[in-house]
């Protein structure tokens, strides 16, 4: 199998993961904003997901591009990030349908660090396939932003027994830190493009 095929596949499931999350999104029976207001809490968890899942999809796209050689082992890491993926619609309907409950706040934390886990997993997979230490240049290291989201992720579940609100601010937190582009991912995909035009 190509890069482009995995990608592809990828974007696929993604793309259905989305679908399937906002169809989980019904119209209040009411026309008046106090109506609407039913709808809150699963709008805020659908907004999260929505931030959570673009985030593994931009990142997806760019650890892709470091990619020269794709194995068994990548395609099946690939599928097992999609599994986990693929849960966050289930835990994003629970969290909406009982906000601030702590068992679907949990299941939500379990879903989110399961989802970086596999990712983890993919990237050592295709650092094995290509031989490289580090995909996006420079000098490998445990102090990243993949490493600090697990650990916060494992927080937020045994947080979500204590207090609920502190494990949604955790979730918000990481997906912030995830917003700020990471200038190694940009560098690897402007030489990617300049010398698939040459």
């Amino acid at each position: 199998m190509n890069k482009t095929r995995l990608e592809a596949f990828s974007d696929g499931v993604i793309a259905i993961i989305i679908t399937i999350m906002v169809l989980e999104l019904k119209a209040p029976h009411g026309n008046s904003w106090e109506d609407f207001r039913t709808l809150l809490s699963g709008f805020v968890s659908y907004g999260l997901s929505f931030v959570f899942i673009g985030i593994y999809w931009v990142n997806h796209h760019h650890l892709v591009h470091s990619v020269k050689r794709v194995t068994p082992r990548v395609m099946w890491a690939n599928l097992h990030s999609l599994f986990w993926l693929s849960l966050i619609p289930l835990a994003t309907d629970w969290m909406g349908e009982n906000p601030f409950a702590q068992n679907p706040v949990a299941l939500y934390g379990v879903a989110t660090l399961m989802s970086g886990i596999a990712y983890l997993f993919l990237v050592w997979a295709i650092r094995d396939a290509n031989k490289v230490t580090n995909l996006f240049g420079g000098t490998s290291t445990w102090f990243h932003k993949g490493n600090y989201s697990l650990v916060l992720y494992a927080m937020s579940i045994a947080l979500a027994y204590v207090n609920t609100v502190i494990s949604f601010a955790i979730f918000v937190a990481v997906a912030i830190m995830w917003l700020v582009p990471d200038r190694r991912f940009e560098k690897i995909v402007t030489e990617s493009t300049k010398s698939s035009s040459k």
